[in-house]
């Protein structure tokens, strides 16, 4: 990678990359959704604290996918450090709300009163941060 950053090295171009990366992009923020759904429907932190994992996945195939197309269709070598450098950055801020607690709240919404049981646009009940 610091070769490639230094422009020193040079990344091939990888047209399967890029179609993989943007199949992935296409598909992982239904499945985020629908595990963090689950997950708050059984009241199962780990599940949508899994779901918040696959929406880090989303970012970096976003990343990824940036990356291989701008050295594509661009001649930039140096974009897929740089986007690895991105996904470094999210993994970090991610483990780190982790580490202090940050998530999901996973009650299921059976077990709250029907008043208490308002929603923000992602659905996600108010006062927890299920969408950051």
């Amino acid at each position: 990678m610091p070769s490639a950053l230094t422009g020193t090295g040079e990344a091939e171009r990888s047209i399967p990359g890029i179609v993989i990366a943007a199949l992935s992009l296409a598909v992982m923020p239904f499945l985020s959704a629908a595990q963090r759904h689950a997950g708050r429907e059984l009241g199962s932190a780990s599940a949508v604290a899994d779901s918040k994992q696959t929406l880090l996945c989303t970012y970096l195939s976003a990343a990824v996918l940036a990356g291989l197309v701008f050295n594509a269709t661009l001649g930039w070598s140096w974009a897929d450090p740089i986007a690895a450098l991105v996904i470094a950055a999210i993994a970090v801020k991610e483990g780190r709300d982790a580490w202090q607690g940050k998530g999901c709240c996973a009650t299921p919404a059976a077990a709250i009163p029907a008043q208490q049981q308002e929603t923000d646009a992602c659905g996600c009940r108010l006062g927890c941060d299920c969408c950051n």
